[in-house]
């Protein structure tokens, strides 16, 4: 594998805030197996993503990959909207 090919970790959430400039804060969350209980549980994790246009709103559904560190607490870039909320 080339320095060209190195693969970028992608994940798929929910935006909860877009208040940020450039900045939405996107929730993650995964399904995952007790180590005892053998029961599922959903766990979450919130991180920054750098939205250059500011085009994502809450609700929307979007596809994040990791990236160089753009400030602080941003290290995720926007890809694309899955899917846009809808305005009532």
């Amino acid at each position: 594998m080339s320095g060209a090919e190195k693969r970028t970790r992608v994940v798929t959430g929910k935006v909860v805030s877009d208040k940020m400039d450039k900045t939405i804060t996107v929730l993650i969350e995964r399904r995952e197996k007790h180590p005892v209980y053998g029961k599922y549980i959903t766990r979450s994790s919130k991180i920054h993503a750098h939205d250059e246009s500011n085009q994502c709103g809450v609700g929307d559904t979007v596809s994040v990959a990791e990236s160089r560190p753009i400030s602080k607490s941003k290290t995720w870039k926007l890809l694309e909207v899955i899917e846009s909320a809808t305005q009532v």
